[in-house]
């Protein structure tokens, strides 16, 4: 399937080929082109994925290509940040690529807790590129019943 670019408001009389430089322009604006042309390229965002299992909150990160000492993972009050770069190859030169789909640079995502968490028990766990961040939650509360009396 290929990405699409925002449809156009096409003219009923206008030829059902599309001319050359539409072409071009259609081409140059799908992904991965139009990443590259617009000047966004140092910054990107990992896919994530959060689930709840075994009472705990999961949250894993694709950061393939990424080392652990360049991963940054903070807690502040309720949020949890997740801070890193990927950096391209030492001596490698962008501009000889044919098709660049990868993104390198910075990147930074936050996630709001919810308060049901305990905070001094989060983990992190890196391999094979996927960051496992296990986030347990408290037992859970039960809220208290206050019995209602008629006079």
């Amino acid at each position: 399937m290929r990405a699409t670019s925002p449809t156009r408001q096409s003219d009923s009389t206008a030829s059902p080929f599309p001319t050359v430089s539409r072409l071009f322009e259609d081409f140059l604006n799908t992904y991965p082109f139009r990443t590259l042309a617009d000047g966004r390229g140092d910054t990107w965002k990992p896919a994530v994925d959060i689930l709840e299992k075994d009472g705990n909150l999961h949250i894993r990160a694709d950061l393939p290509g990424i080392s652990e000492k360049d991963i940054d993972l903070k807690l502040e009050g309720n949020v949890l940040t997740l801070k890193g770069e990927r950096k391209p190859e030492p001596g490698e030169d962008r501009n000889s690529y044919y098709l660049a789909e990868s993104f390198y640079g910075t990147f930074a995502r936050s996630f709001t807790l919810p308060e049901t968490v305990d905070p001094e028990k989060i983990k992190a766990d890196y391999k094979d590129g996927i960051l496992t961040v296990t986030i347990p939650q408290k037992p859970e509360v039960k809220p208290k019943t206050i019995p209602v009396s008629a006079k």
